[in-house]
């Protein structure tokens, strides 16, 4: 997802997608530890949405305690 997309999500609505992602994350680093991966950028292209999600997240807490 583009940022600009994640950005119209609600709070609730991205740390539910940020949960689907470390879950899936977990995933690929299993199957990596057993053996290669049919698409190893989908690890890292997930750690940076993850953090993306994470920059949000902290964007808006810190909105709301400045209102």
């Amino acid at each position: 997802m583009k940022i600009q997309e994640l950005r119209e999500l609600s709070v609730e609505e991205l740390k539910k997608r940020g949960n689907e992602l470390r879950t899936e994350a977990l995933n690929l680093r299993v199957q990596k530890a057993a053996g290669p991966l049919e698409n190893p950028m989908r690890l890292r292209n997930i750690r940076k949405e993850v953090a993306r999600i994470e920059t949000i997240l902290t964007e808006r807490r810190s909105k709301a305690v400045t209102a």
